[in-house]
């Protein structure tokens, strides 16, 4: 059994945005019409290309597990995003990076990290 890496604070925020980054840079070039493919390495057969970001969302694993932390919530947004909307999966990951990103930035300067998450929830909720 492998002994549990534990991370804090400003290091713990700072890996996660890296990952959050990293998974929305991947996904961010599929956005709208002119939107770039994304090239897949598969594991076994060949390459695929696509323009869908939750196809590229759901590819990406970090080897770092706090990143790769980062880039689950991001995933999981588009995949939920996928299976409410069937479509929208590379703007919400894009708005889960601004959230995540301005989110982390009060509370660095201090804000409650609560009445962020319920701010945040009371604007799903108005939306």
């Amino acid at each position: 059994m492998s002994a549990k890496q534990l991370v804090f604070d400003e290091k713990a925020r700072q890996n996660i945005l890296r990952g959050v980054e990293k998974l929305s840079r991947a996904v961010t070039v599929t956005l709208g019409p002119k939107g770039r493919n994304v090239l897949i390495d598969k594991k076994f057969g060949s390459p695929t290309a696509t323009k869908d970001g939750v196809t590229v969302a759901k590819e990406i694993e970090l080897e770092c597990p706090f990143e790769n932390m980062g880039a689950q919530m991001v995933r999981e947004t588009a995949s939920k995003t996928s299976d409410v909307a069937g479509d929208g999966t590379t703007t919400a990951t894009v708005l889960a990076e601004a959230i995540y990103r301005n989110g982390l930035r009060s509370v660095t300067a201090g804000a409650s990290p609560i009445h962020i998450q319920r701010g945040v929830q009371k604007a799903v909720d108005a939306a």
